[in-house]
C-alpha cells in the first residue's frame, strides 16, 4: 500500500472513531466519570491523526493546509484564547480547564480547532456522508443505552455493579426523572441528541425522495428514538433549542416547496409523529403538563382515582430536590441563572478586554457574585461555568474572546444564507408531472443536508445560552460548518497523487520520529489519566471516611502528576486528618508519624496557595487543614483565620464562608468581630439558621458574666441574643428544638 494512502486511511478512520466512541465512552473508577475520558480519547485521536498528517507531509514534502472561509474568526478566536491564557488568574487551569469540567482550557479548543484543519486538509466531500453517518450510529447506540434507564433499568449500573437497576446513581441523579445515558448529565445528552436529529430527519427524507422504504423506516424510527430520549432527559434549555429547530427546519421546507408541500406524505407523517410523540411524552415544561396525554387523562379521572403526586423523600435537601428535576422543592434554574448571569457580567466589566483567563469562571464569579445567590437552594454550590456559554467566554476571555467566537457564528451564518438564497433562485421541488418524481432530485439532496447541518449547528447555539459546551458538542461546534462547505462545494478536494516515489531514509527517520513522539504524547495522557485514577480512589475514600485507605492512591496521584494541585490538595486535606488521628493516640511513635503528616500537609497546602492564590477552593482547603492541625496545636488556628480571611476577600457575599469566619473570630476569642461579622452573614443570608444561631450565642456570650452565666450584665446583647433565637422560631423553624433548648437555659419564655 502507498504510503500517503495508508496515512490517509488512519486519518480517516481516525476521524470515524472520534465520531464513534467520544460519545459512547465513560469509565467508572476516574474522578469524573464521563468528560474526562471523553476529552482524553478525543486528544488521543488527534495525537494519532495529527502523527499521520505530518508523516503524509514529510512523505508529500509539501505541506497543504486547506484554507475555508472562517480561517479569519478562528484564528482570531484561538488568538484570544492564547492572549487570556497569557493574563490568566490561573495559568494551570486556563491549560488544562477547570478541573472536573476539563473541556474548554486552551489545549482542548486548540485539539478542535486542530481536527477542523486536519479533516478540511485531509478528508474529501465522499467522506462527509460517511462521517454523518457514523455520527447517527453512535447516537442509535447512546440512546438505546440510555432508554432503560427512564424504566428502572439501567446497563450502567449493571456494569458498574451488576445491578440492573438504578441503584449506583445518588439523589441528585436520577435518570428515571432525567436520563442522561453515557454523557452523564441530561442537558448534554439533550444538546448531543437536538444535534442528531436533524441529521436522522435528513436521512429519513432522503430515503423517502428516492422511495428506498426500508431505509426510511430506519431512519424513521432513528429519528423518533432520538425524540424521545431527548424528552426523557426532561432538559428544558435543550427542548427549547429542538423546538426552535423543528419550526426552523419545517419553515425553511415549506418556503421552498410551498408548490408542490402538499405531495410531500413524509413530511406531514413526520409532524405528526413528533406532536403526538409530545403529546403522550410530555414536555419539561410542568406549565404545560395539562395538555399532554396524563395531565388531560387525570383532568378528567374521577376524585377518588386521583393520586397526589408522590414528595421528594424527607432526608431530601431542596438543592438535590432541585438538581434532580430543576423545579421541585428548589429554587427555578431560571431564577438562579439570572444571579449567575449578573456575576458573569460583572465579573466581565472588571475585566473588559481578555476576561479573567480562560476556565477560570469558579474563581471570576465569587468575587462578583450576587448576595442575592444565598437566597436560592443551590446557595453553596460551587459554579465554575456560568450557565451561559457566552457569558462564560465574556468573562473569562473577554470582549475579545466574546466577540471572535460570535464572529466564527457570524460568518458561517452569513456563509450559510448566501447558499440557501441560491437555492431559492432554483424551483429545486418542482415535480415532472409525466413521472411524478422530483425532477432535482440531487439538488434536494443538497439541500437537505445544508439546512440539516444548519439546523443542528442552531441547536448548539441555543441549548448553549442556557448552558454550556461539553467535548462532543464542542466537536460538532466545530466541525459542522466544515461538513457544510464542503457538500456545497465551497472547500478544495485534497489532491490525489498518481504517483508516489520511494521514500527515502531521511523521511523514514522523520516519520518513525514522529510516531514516537506521537506514543510519548499518548504514554503522557495515559499517566495523566491513570494519576486521576488514583485521585478518584483516594477521594472517594476520604469521603468515606476512611483516611488511611485513600493516602497511598493519593500519594500515587501527585507522584504521576506532581504539576497538578487539585491532588495535592487532597492529600494535604487527609495527612491533615491522618496526623489529627494518630495524635490523639498518645504514643511517641504515633507522635513522630502525627508530626510527619502534619509537615506534609503544610508543605503540599503551602506550595498550593502560594503558586495559585487565586483558587477559592485551596484557601477553603487550607482553613480546613489548619483548623484540623489546630487539634493537635492551637498554634494553626490563627494560619486558619488567615485563610478563612483571604477566602472571604476572594468571595465576599459568599454566606458560608461569612459564617465559618465569625465563629472562627470567637474561636480566637475576638467575639466583637465575631458578631459583626455574623451580623453581616445574616444580611448576606436572611433564612440562614445556623448564623442566626451562633449570632445568639455570642450575644448571649457577651450579655452574661463571665464568672455568673445567670447575672445579665449587658440587657441590650441579651434582647438581640433572644431576638436572633426568636427570629429562628418565628420565622425560619418554629418547632427548632436546640433553640428552644437554649432560651430555656437564659430563663427565657
Amino acid at each position: 500500500m502507498k504510503l500517503v494512502a495508508f496515512f490517509d486511511r488512519i486519518i480517516r478512520w481516525g476521524f470515524y472513531l472520534l465520531f464513534l466512541f467520544v460519545p459512547l465512552i465513560f469509565i467508572g473508577d476516574t474522578s469524573e466519570l464521563f468528560e474526562f475520558n471523553k476529552l482524553w480519547l478525543t486528544y488521543i485521536f488527534a495525537i494519532v491523526i495529527g502523527a499521520a498528517w505530518i508523516s503524509k507531509i514529510i512523505i508529500q514534502k509539501r505541506i497543504r493546509i486547506q484554507r475555508t472561509i472562517l480561517d479569519i474568526p478562528i484564528a482570531l478566536f484561538l488568538l484570544s484564547q492564547i492572549i487570556s491564557t497569557i493574563f490568566s488568574l490561573d495559568r494551570h487551569v486556563s491549560w488544562w480547564g477547570y478541573y472536573s469540567r476539563f473541556n474548554g482550557g486552551l489545549l482542548s479548543i486548540i485539539t478542535y480547532i486542530f481536527l477542523y484543519y486536519a479533516f478540511s486538509s485531509n478528508i474529501s466531500k465522499k467522506y462527509v456522508n460517511r462521517m454523518l453517518l457514523v455520527s447517527i450510529a453512535s447516537g442509535i447506540i447512546t440512546a438505546l443505552w440510555g432508554l432503560p434507564s427512564h424504566f428502572g433499568y439501567d446497563p450502567t449500573c449493571y456494569l458498574f455493579r451488576g445491578t440492573f437497576d438504578v441503584s449506583c446513581w445518588t439523589a441528585a441523579f436520577q435518570p428515571q426523572v432525567r436520563m442522561f445515558s453515557t454523557l452523564g448529565q441530561p442537558d448534554w445528552f439533550g444538546a448531543y441528541l437536538s444535534i442528531l436529529i436533524p441529521l436522522a430527519l435528513y436521512y429519513t427524507f432522503s430515503a423517502a425522495v428516492k422511495k428506498h422504504w426500508i431505509t426510511f423506516g430506519f431512519f424513521a424510527l432513528t429519528t423518533l428514538l432520538f425524540y424521545i430520549d431527548l424528552l426523557f432527559a426532561n432538559s428544558k434549555s435543550t427542548f427549547i433549542a429542538m423546538a426552535v429547530g423543528f419550526i426552523v427546519l419545517f419553515v425553511v421546507i415549506a418556503f421552498y416547496a410551498r408548490r408542490t408541500i402538499v405531495k410531500f406524505y413524509g413530511l406531514w407523517i413526520a409532524v405528526a409523529l413528533l406532536l403526538i410523540t409530545t403529546f403522550v411524552v410530555g414536555t419539561p415544561f410542568p406549565q404545560l403538563a395539562k395538555y399532554n396525554l396524563s395531565g388531560i387523562l387525570a383532568h378528567f379521572a374521577p376524585v377518588s382515582q386521583t393520586k397526589p403526586a408522590p414528595s421528594a423523600p424527607a432526608q431530601q435537601s431542596a438543592s438535590t430536590a432541585n438538581a434532580i428535576t430543576g423545579e421541585v422543592g428548589g429554587t427555578d434554574s431560571g431564577k438562579i441563572r439570572t444571579f449567575v448571569w449578573k456575576g458573569a457580567i460583572d465579573a466581565w466589566l472588571h475585566n473588559p478586554l481578555f476576561g479573567t483567563g480562560v476556565e477560570t469562571f469558579a474563581f471570576a464569579y465569587y468575587k462578583y457574585r450576587p448576595a442575592g445567590h444565598n437566597l436560592t437552594s443551590e446557595w453553596d454550590f460551587l459554579y465554575n461555568k456560568a450557565h451561559n456559554e457566552y457569558l462564560n467566554y465574556l468573562a473569562t476571555t473577554g470582549a475579545f474572546g466574546l466577540l471572535t467566537y460570535l464572529a466564527i457564528m457570524g460568518l458561517f451564518g452569513f456563509v450559510a444564507g448566501k447558499v440557501f438564497i441560491k437555492f431559492a433562485s432554483n424551483d429545486i421541488f418542482s415535480i415532472d408531472e409525466k413521472t411524478g418524481h422530483l425532477k432535482q432530485a440531487s439538488s434536494i439532496t443538497t439541500f437537505g443536508l445544508s439546512l440539516a447541518l444548519v439546523v443542528s449547528y442552531l441547536t448548539i447555539l441555543i441549548s448553549n445560552f442556557f448552558g454550556f459546551s461539553v467535548v462532543i458538542v464542542n466537536v460538532y461546534f466545530f466541525l459542522i460548518p466544515l461538513f457544510f462547505l464542503f457538500i456545497n462545494n465551497m472547500i478544495a478536494q485534497p489532491d490525489i497523487m498518481t504517483e508516489e516515489k520511494e521514500a527515502a531514509s531521511g523521511q523514514w527517520v522523520a516519520s518513525i520520529a514522529v510516531w514516537l513522539i506521537a506514543c510519548y504524547l499518548i504514554i503522557v495522557l495515559i499517566n495523566y489519566w491513570q494519576a486521576d485514577r488514583s485521585y478518584g480512589l483516594g477521594y472517594n475514600l476520604d469521603r468515606a471516611g476512611q483516611y488511611q485507605s485513600a493516602y497511598q492512591p493519593l500519594h500515587q496521584a501527585v507522584a504521576a502528576r506532581p504539576d497538578e494541585p487539585v491532588f495535592k490538595d487532597e492529600l494535604a486535606i487527609n495527612a491533615a486528618v491522618m496526623a489529627t488521628a494518630l495524635a490523639a493516640q498518645k504514643d511517641p511513635a504515633s507522635a513522630s508519624s502525627a508530626a510527619q503528616l502534619a509537615q506534609e500537609a503544610i508543605n503540599a497546602n503551602n506550595e498550593i496557595t502560594q503558586n495559585y492564590p487565586n483558587d477559592i477552593t485551596f484557601w477553603k482547603s487550607r482553613v480546613r487543614v489548619m483548623y484540623t492541625l489546630s487539634q493537635i496545636n492551637p498554634q494553626y488556628l490563627p494560619a486558619a483565620l488567615d485563610a478563612l480571611l483571604k477566602a472571604h476577600e476572594l468571595a465576599p457575599t459568599d454566606a458560608k464562608i461569612s459564617y465559618n469566619l465569625g465563629l472562627l473570630y470567637a474561636q480566637t476569642n475576638q467575639t466583637d468581630l465575631g458578631v459583626a461579622t455574623l451580623k453581616q452573614t445574616v444580611t448576606l443570608k436572611p433564612d440562614y439558621r445556623d448564623a442566626y444561631y451562633a449570632l445568639g450565642l455570642l450575644l448571649h456570650q457577651q450579655a452574661v458574666d463571665p464568672k455568673n452565666e445567670t447575672r445579665i450584665i449587658d440587657p441590650e446583647k441579651q434582647k438581640e441574643a433572644v431576638a436572633a433565637m426568636r427570629y429562628i422560631l418565628d420565622t425560619l423553624h418554629q418547632d427548632d428544638a436546640q433553640v428552644k433548648e437554649a432560651l430555656k437555659s437564659w430563663g427565657v419564655n
